[in-house]
């Protein structure tokens, strides 16, 4: 009996077709079974609430899995990576539906570009069509792209830290909001790591944003010897490495209930506080448990947009101690960025102020 070609997936008021519904997508492992092209799609729209709650109007970049996720694959960071497995879709693809909206961003470069702008169900769900496992918004909404409305915090345990690690700094993160006045929602990562987002009025640039993360993560410091803002790698410890970077331009996170590339098919999943603190295995987060934690308990991030915060608090924190750290190594060079050289580097050249090698 031959395989399918094509199936339909209901996606709000839409039937979106899915070819190749049979795809294996995930490999099963002892814990999960395999995950199929057409599951990836009907995982979307079972988590729509949430999901949407995540996207809806925010200029989003796709991470394409097109052959699935197999041990050993690679996925495109840059030129260098022509022979990757995957990659990300900046730009909306060729042959994108009419109901797929856009809106015009602008990168660290200078250069524009019309990026996906989820407005309702159908377009995750044809993204998934695409080979999309992972959503990456950007932290701004379409009718202001250059005032983000929300501060993202990314506690990133380095080798010798453990998820544990990150759960306990995310409890003082939580703390320290909460004396800055903020509240803050937490979700996995949907590997090791921990994310918590802050609503923010969005009255503020993309620099003023990153500069109030390096803030809040110098202050995480003071609270918890574990913490470390170090930018490279070299410096960090075995400290969970709070990644301000995050908050630059055209840098974004996997959104809330968006699959990630690991087997099993794990989910960046909302938590509530309580549950975050106990929990231990966030890879039992995947796609078989999540829909049905969604439909019974609901979305612990439901409130998150009932309120924006000012971010004066840990702008006034910055301006207290406004030294520069350096940005991601494909944005432009910024003023008073100390130079993009690895400390056990240094001794082998000069540098002047601005970070301009000296010739020897």
């Amino acid at each position: 009996m031959a395989k399918a070609s094509e199936a339909y997936v209901r996606a709000g008021e839409r039937e979106v077709r899915i070819s190749s519904p049979e795809r294996v997508i995930y490999e099963a492992t002892e814990r999960t079974p395999e995950v199929t092209k057409l599951m990836v799609a009907e995982y979307f729209t079972s988590v729509e609430e949430g999901l949407m709650r995540a996207l809806r109007d925010r200029p989003t970049a796709l991470e394409r899995w097109t052959s699935g996720v197999r041990p050993g694959m690679k996925l495109a960071t840059g030129p260098q990576d022509r022979n990757a497995d995957a990659f990300y879709q900046k730009r909306v693809p060729k042959g994108a539906p009419d109901y797929l909206e856009s809106v015009e961003i602008t990168f660290p470069s200078g250069r524009t570009a019309e990026e996906i702008c989820p407005t309702e169900i159908a377009v995750p769900v044809w993204c998934a069509q695409m080979g999309a496992l992972t959503f990456h918004p950007w932290p701004v909404r379409r009718d202001d792209v250059d005032h983000p409305d929300e501060l993202r915090i990314d506690l990133d345990p380095q080798p010798g830290t453990s998820f544990a690690d990150a759960v306990r700094v995310a409890g003082v993160a939580r703390e320290l909001l909460a004396d800055l006045g903020m509240t803050g929602f937490a979700k996995t990562s949907g590997n090791r790591g921990i994310h918590v987002y802050v609503r923010i009025e969005p009255r503020w640039d993309f620099g003023d944003v990153r500069h109030a993360a390096i803030a809040f993560g110098r202050e995480l410091e003071k609270r918890d010897d574990g913490v470390t803002t170090a930018w490279w790698k070299e410096e960090r410890g075995e400290r969970i490495f709070v990644d301000f970077n995050q908050n630059t331009r055209d840098r974004t996170i996997a959104s809330a209930y968006s699959l990630r590339p690991i087997p099993g098919a794990p989910v960046s999943t909302p938590v509530t506080w309580d549950e975050l603190a106990t929990l231990e295995s966030p890879t039992d987060l995947n796609l078989f448990a999540v829909p049905s934690r969604l439909a019974v308990d609901g979305d612990p991030w439901a409130t998150i947009d009932d309120v924006h915060h000012s971010l004066q608090p840990l702008i006034d924190l910055w301006e207290e101690h406004p030294v520069e750290l350096n940005y991601p190594p494909d944005h432009p060079k910024m003023p008073g960025e100390p130079p993009r050289v690895q400390p056990s580097k240094k001794v082998e050249a000069h540098w002047d102020a601005e970070g301009n090698r000296i010739p020897d």
